[in-house]
């Protein structure tokens, strides 16, 4: 019972949420509650000023009035004021002692002025004390500790004394008053019960709201950020490029759009594991936030593609500095754990107005100079230019011609031979595709490859030439055998593939004299899937070549994971074989590689008879080039392959 009378009559510090709510409500009521104090004691001073002494009536009232003018000055002043929690629940202990100092102070004072002067007067006393303790009491309900101290501080003394008057009108009125006190108590209570709940449901509301924001903030920000490198997703980075698309015609300011897509992260993947490939995209992310001051605005658009906007950059030449600072940072080492991985990032841009002012066209130009980027100059930047731009055009005509094209017809191959040196026999033929397009004339295998490979029709073409290379295979003699080259959406492609290995067998061809040629840049595109798809070719039969070994990105780790039976060196080592020392030592390691791993070594690009003496001094022996043919009809092979039939061709050994 004791504790509970207690908790009553004590400021509930522990809510801060109660305890600022019960500070705002009854700082409204300052002005109202010494207004009522001090006029209703001036009112009662008035009354009792001929009656009673001086001090009664001018002094204690003039501190009292002091003391309310204190209080009304320093409420005025800190009416706006936000409290912390600790002054809050100071302030209203403060409130609390000086209610109860107030309050006896003014009881004391007024039943002091009641032997003095008549019976009107009297009355006006027990009058003053009910009516401006009870209003005060109103006034504090927010603050149900100060109110019932109040309440029995004066109201229990005011009972007592006036029901002991002997006078039957004070005592009832003492009577009615306590009848009016318990009510009022009882108001009083439950006033603060309901206003203590609508606190504590606003104390919910305000938590749900703030959870609900904070899942708000949490789906925004999961919407908007990627997870991994925390900076903007692909969504976010739309959204930002066409604000500041926007922006800078607006404001007539230079911006540009730049892609990157690292080049060797799929190896670091299989190598070191998926955790260090995530480490490394987190630490990409922070390479390309060093930018931020220099108006670069990073993204991650997915995988292991980033997102760049350039800000105020205003010409070609500076884009391309600023995009060679950052290839050559995403060059540096990465080190985690004591291992070290290594990518480079290749970078395409494309300008606000040279290259377009739509979004969907900076992209697409983008992603233009980016394969530029890619499939010439891996790790450097590519501007997008009008050159550019006209090659694209060109393969728009090239990519609507190919869809309306009779491949059948239209298509149709040459073959170059790979000649055996001992011997100068013909150990295999390399076809090669030609297109006699009727609205392009011819179009260069290098222009209309790539077309294929955009408009998405390089499977259904690939199928047309592997079934025209195998009728043309089934010419020839059976040792002679047939080299077909695929590109990189052919060999990642496991519907294509499908395809060609029922090709194949439907040809009666056999699998072991067809040689598939692949360039190591297209396997490393997708060196997982490309590696699955060749291992199939191996498990039929079929050979596969790796071509242009030297000039692409593979290492050594990844060579011997490939199924290969034959590796094709690139011509750009074959020009100056003859005079160029590190020519020849280049092509000697090759050749000795090529034996260690129980490959066959093809030389390509030979066009003089200096330079198959000087491979056939370090041991190359398989050739293909100008030298010995050029790229024939099938017609001519097969005038060709009589009369290199009349050497003797010996059979096709594993060595250098």
């Amino acid at each position: 019972m004791f504790k509970q009378v207690k908790a009553i009559l004590t400021i509930e510090s522990g809510n801060p949420e109660l305890v600022q709510a019960q500070l705002a409500a009854f700082t409204k009521q300052v002005p109202l509650l010494y207004f009522m104090l001090v006029t209703n004691t001036i009112a009662l001073t008035v009354t009792h000023y001929d009656a009673a002494p001086a001090y009664l009536t001018l002094y204690i009232p003039a501190v009292l009035y002091a003391v309310s003018l204190f209080r009304l000055v320093h409420w005025w002043f800190s009416r706006h004021r936000q409290y912390t929690h600790e002054e809050a629940a100071g302030r209203l202990s403060s409130t609390y002692r000086l209610t109860a100092l107030l309050g006896a102070g003014f009881c004391a004072w007024s039943l002091s002025l009641f032997p003095y002067g008549n019976a009107y007067q009297q009355s006006h006393v027990a009058f003053y004390i009910a009516n401006t303790v009870i209003g005060c009491i109103f006034c504090l309900m927010h603050l149900r500790a100060a109110a019932l101290a109040l309440t029995a501080i004066v109201l229990g003394p005011f009972t007592v004394f006036f029901a002991t008057t002997g006078n039957p009108v004070f005592t009832a009125l003492a009577l009615n008053v306590a009848l009016v006190t318990v009510a009022m108590v009882f108001i009083l209570l439950t006033y603060y019960r309901d206003f203590r709940a609508l606190i504590q449901s606003q104390k919910e509301l305000t938590a749900r709201q703030a959870e609900t924001q904070r899942l708000s903030d949490e789906n925004h920000r999961l919407a908007n950020l990627d997870s991994l490198t925390n900076l903007p997703n692909r969504r976010q980075f739309r959204a930002e490029l066409e604000r500041r698309i926007a922006g800078a015609e607006a404001g007539g300011k230079g911006l540009a759009l730049g892609l990157i897509d690292l080049d060797g992260f799929k190896p670091v993947n299989d190598t070191f594991g998926h955790g260090i490939g995530d480490r490394l995209l987190v630490e990409v992310g922070k390479r390309l936030a060093g930018f931020l001051a220099r108006g670069v605005f990073p993204a991650r658009l997915g995988g292991d593609e980033f997102g760049l906007v350039f800000e105020g950059v205003p010409s070609a030449d500076r884009l391309h500095a600023l995009g060679e600072e950052i290839c050559a940072a995403l060059q540096e080492p990465y080190v985690f754990n004591g291992q070290t991985a290594r990518v480079s990032g290749s970078l395409g841009i494309s300008i606000l107005g040279e290259a377009g002012t739509a979004a969907d066209r900076l992209f697409d130009r983008a992603d233009f100079a980016l394969y530029l980027a890619k499939q010439n100059f891996r790790g450097t930047t590519v501007v997008f230019s009008a050159e550019h731009e006209a090659e694209i055009n060109e393969q728009g005509r090239v990519q609507q011609a190919l869809r309306a094209a009779d491949l059948e017809s239209e298509m149709h191959l040459v073959f170059q031979p790979v000649v055996d040196a001992d011997t100068d026999g013909i150990s295999a033929y390399e076809a090669l595709a030609r297109w006699e397009s009727p609205s392009l004339g011819t179009v260069p295998p290098g222009v209309f490859i790539r077309a294929a490979e955009h408009a998405g029709i390089i499977g259904r073409l690939t199928g047309v030439l592997m079934r025209k290379a195998l009728a043309a295979a089934g010419t020839w003699p059976d040792h002679v055998r047939l080299s077909i080259n695929l590109s990189t959406r052919d060999i990642t492609s496991n519907k294509t593939v499908d395809a060609l290995l029922e090709i194949i067998a439907e040809s009666g061809i056999d699998p072991a004299r067809i040689d598939i040629e692949v360039t190591e840049t297209a396997v490393m595109r997708n060196f997982v899937l490309a590696a699955e798809n060749l291992h199939r070719f191996a498990d039929r039969g079929v050979g596969i070549a790796l071509d242009d070994f030297g000039t692409g990105h593979s290492s050594l780790s990844y060579v011997h994971k490939l199924p290969l039976s034959k590796i094709k060196i690139d011509r750009s080592f074959i020009v100056d074989i003859a005079t160029n020392e590190l020519s020849r030592s280049i092509v000697k390691t090759i050749v000795d590689l090529s034996r260690n791993v129980g490959c066959v070594c093809v030389v390509e690009g030979m066009e003089t008879h200096e330079q198959v003496a000087a491979l056939r001094k370090l041991g190359c022996r398989m050739m293909q080039g100008y030298y010995f043919s050029r790229p024939q009809p099938l017609e001519e092979t097969l005038a060709y392959q009589a009369a290199a039939d009349m050497i003797v061709n010996a059979p096709i050994r594993k060595t250098g």
